[in-house]
């Protein structure tokens, strides 16, 4: 029986030494198909998942993993890659599906919420993301400071900015992913400590796709989860205002 949405986030643990037990391939790719509906900036989904099963693969990711423990005693691997640089195939989907949507017609016939979407796929996001050598995103940043001045703006249009919007929507869905395999039974651990270089030559991955993490995958055994749970007091952390 599948746990609550709680009881999965009270059981998920990041666990560093898995049995040696397989694990089903489908019901991981299950909790992938989970991952992608996620929450993301834009809806530009701008991730792609590698569910790691080939034991030639998985080695070398081990291997840039720096052959830590939950990556060698992991059954399968999860690398969870950025792409912020597909965000043009992104936009062009987002259009084609709002085409169909609101139906082939005139541009005179688009009600005015469909004329704001439209012009936000086809002038604003290009906006954002166009740049070059980080040096638009530079005057961008000036531009928009300098009108934030006399009205609310936002203002992260640097190429560091737009990566970072990238990854944390790829880190919206690794956390999806992870929970749907706690309420399923299965065990999990994210990853940043790696050769990010060697696990894009591993999976063939071209320059600008950028790794977000890697998560280990398996069935824990009892001494795979280092200690009790500490978190600092939620009175820290918690401001109602």
């Amino acid at each position: 029986m599948e746990k609550t949405v709680s009881e999965a986030i009270e059981y998920r643990r990041s666990v560093r030494i898995y049995r040696e037990e397989p694990i089903d391939s489908e019901k991981v790719k299950a909790c992938i198909e989970n991952a992608v509906l996620a929450p993301t900036s834009s809806n530009l989904q701008l991730w792609e998942f590698y569910q790691v099963t080939n034991p030639d693969i998985k080695t070398k990711i081990v291997h840039a993993c720096m052959n830590q423990p939950a990556a060698r005693t992991a059954q399968q691997l999860v690398v969870v890659v950025a792409r912020k640089d597909k965000w043009r195939n992104r936009v062009k989907a987002n259009i084609d599906f709002l085409e169909k949507s609101f139906g082939k017609k005139p541009k005179s016939e688009y009600t005015q919420r469909e004329k704001f979407v439209f012009s936000y796929y086809n002038k604003l996001i290009p906006s954002l993301y166009s740049d070059f050598l980080g040096i638009l995103g530079f005057l961008k940043y000036i531009v928009f400071n300098v009108v934030g001045l006399f009205r609310p703006m936002y203002r992260q249009v640097r190429l560091s900015d737009m990566r970072i919007v990238a990854h944390k929507s790829a880190a919206l869905a690794a956390e999806n992913f992870m929970i749907s395999m706690a309420a399923i039974g299965y065990d999990t651990c994210p990853m940043e400590g790696h050769d990010s270089l060697l696990i894009k030559k591993a999976l063939g991955l071209p320059a600008g796709a950028e790794i977000n993490m890697v998560i280990g995958c398996g069935i824990r055994e009892p001494e795979g989860i280092y200690g009790p749970r500490f978190r600092v007091p939620f009175e820290q952390v918690y401001k109602r205002v």
